[in-house]
C-alpha cells in the first residue's frame, strides 16, 4: 500500500509559466523526495508599471510517495 502527500507551492518566473513550473519543481526536489507529480491550480501574471508582464506566477500542488 502507498500513501501520498500533498504541497502547495508557488513560483514565478519572468520568462514563462512553464519556466515557473519547471523552477518550482526542480526547487521542491531539493528537499523533498519521490515527487510523482504536480497539479497547477492557479497561473497569474505581475505586470509592470508600463503593462507589460514582469512575472509568470503558478500555484501548484505537489504529490509524493511518503516511505
Amino acid at each position: 500500500m502507498s500513501v501520498a502527500k500533498v504541497i502547495e507551492i508557488t513560483s514565478t518566473s519572468p520568462g514563462s509559466f512553464e519556466d515557473a513550473i519547471r523552477k518550482g519543481i526542480v526547487k521542491a526536489q531539493q528537499s523533498v523526495e519521490g515527487i510523482r507529480g504536480a497539479w497547477i491550480s492557479e497561473h497569474k501574471v505581475e505586470l509592470a508599471e508600463d503593462g507589460t508582464i514582469k512575472h509568470f506566477r503558478v500555484d501548484m500542488k505537489l504529490t509524493f510517495v511518503l516511505d
